[in-house]
């Protein structure tokens, strides 16, 4: 169980690291060309992977990665935009509360978390809910971009438990399933809405280290799932908001209140009770 617990851990600081990179790209140059970009990048690496490891998938169930890419990928799609109509220490909260939706299917389906590990995931929840609130002249409000934030929970929710299952047969296919049929979906996006595409020198090699870090956290969520409890494993990877509201606040100067704050430190707290149990 440590280990997979390891594993999901590093699947949020590296999709916390990603998903600060891309969107803030995605502001100047445009969701669709940075997503397709870090796509490209991110198929790449893992087929590069897939190839040298030379073997096939062990279990055709690895194909529960589709349906993990389509929601995984109109999770991504909302996230960017919600990133580029509001403050990343906002948006990126509310998205962790994607692991609602992994916690209930976990447990509905048999999982038994123990109690001290129930009171972190519970933790967890509360410090993202907390870290999503936005305070402004003395009033507490609804912060902009959540209503897409929302849509990036719904999104990455629904990732979860099919990718969590995918891994358990072959996490190195699944994550090729991943990219490629995500890389499909943006594809389609791409041609209906003909965005501008050329991107050159520094801002390509961004983006494309963006893409290989959202596909090393696939990799490591669906690694971790042979070896842990989708109730656990999901509430632990969709912790990467904290990686990202840091880097917010030291790069870009986004302040974070008190509230906030709070919220950080409550989902850390449900880190260690959920590794501790």
């Amino acid at each position: 169980m440590g280990q997979a617990l390891l594993l999901a851990l590093g699947a949020s600081l590296a999709w916390g690291v990603a998903d600060f990179v891309g969107p803030l790209k995605g502001r100047t140059l445009g969701a669709l060309r940075v997503l397709l970009w870090a796509q490209v990048a991110g198929l790449a690496t893992i087929g590069a992977a897939v190839a040298i490891r030379a073997r096939g998938p062990h279990d055709w169930i690895v194909l529960l990665a589709v349906p993990a890419a389509l929601a995984g990928t109109l999770g991504l799609y909302a996230y960017y935009r919600g990133m580029a109509t509001g403050m990343m220490s906002v948006v990126a909260p509310i998205a962790g509360a994607s692991a609602i939706l992994p916690v209930i299917f976990g447990i509905t389906t048999g999982d038994r978390p123990s109690p001290a590990q129930l009171a972190g995931i519970a933790c967890a929840l509360a410090g993202v809910v907390l870290a999503s609130q936005e305070q402004q002249a003395g009033e507490r409000g609804v912060a902009a971009g959540v209503g897409l934030a929302l849509l990036a929970a719904l999104g990455f929710g629904l990732y979860f438990p099919p990718m969590h299952a995918a891994g358990e047969a072959d996490f190195w296919w699944a994550s090729l399933v991943f990219r490629a049929c995500a890389a499909l979906v943006i594809l389609a996006a791409v041609a209906a809405r003909r965005p501008p595409l050329r991107l050159r020198g520094t801002n390509l090699a961004v983006v494309a280290a963006a893409g290989i870090g959202d596909t090393l956290g696939n990799v490591l969520f669906a690694a971790s799932a042979g070896r842990g409890l989708v109730s656990l494993t999901s509430v632990l990877a969709s912790l990467y908001p904290i990686v990202t509201v840091t880097l917010a606040a030291v790069v870009l100067g986004e302040r974070v209140s008190r509230m906030q704050r709070a919220g950080i430190v409550l989902t850390l707290a449900g880190v260690g009770l959920i590794s501790a149990g």
